[in-house]
């Protein structure tokens, strides 16, 4: 029975140890009046992402998960300032996503819960738009046919965004 223990015990530490190891490479580099900061591991590799959930979320639905808005870097591809939205519902099929800051608007294709812009020059213009801009509205439908329209502060965008940049060391 002790021999058991021992093993069972072992064991454990050893799982625990993996994760505390795999937990320390997420950081979380600050919060930002409506937007988080953070880095991330992936494969080994270090990215970096901000993120914040609406202020208001508007539709006629029963239950809905998470609803968020992120800017992610992965440096080592190459992609930085992927713009995403996760609607907290699937998207219906081959539906678009509108986004407005501002005066200006965005379409952004869906997959699954997601809804992604459609190219690198896109995602800057987003994010330049995010700078100067006090709001953002998203608006989208679920598979169900549900319209959404969600409502983001954009306090604290450019600092948590500055964060980033330093953390994965983009310009």
């Amino acid at each position: 029975m002790r021999r058991h223990s021992l093993v069972v015990i072992l064991v454990v530490v050893f799982v625990s140890s993996l994760a505390a190891v795999a937990f320390a490479a997420d950081k979380v580099l600050g919060l930002y009046s409506d937007w988080g900061a953070q880095t991330f591991d992936e494969g080994g590799k270090v990215g970096c992402s901000i993120w914040s959930q609406p202020i208001r979320d508007e539709g006629k639905y029963k239950k809905r998960g998470a609803i968020y808005a992120y800017v992610t870097h992965r440096p080592w591809d190459k992609r930085v300032n992927e713009v995403s939205f996760a609607a907290g519902y699937a998207f219906k099929k081959d539906s678009t996503v509108r986004l407005r800051i501002g005066g200006q608007r965005f379409t952004l294709f869906t997959d699954g819960a997601t809804a992604w812009s459609r190219s690198a020059k896109d995602d800057q213009e987003i994010v330049g738009a995010m700078k100067r801009g006090a709001s953002m509205i998203v608006s989208g439908v679920s598979t169900r046919g549900t319209r959404t329209t969600d409502t983001y502060s954009l306090q604290g965008f450019t600092k948590a965004y500055g964060a980033i940049n330093k953390a994965c060391k983009v310009k």
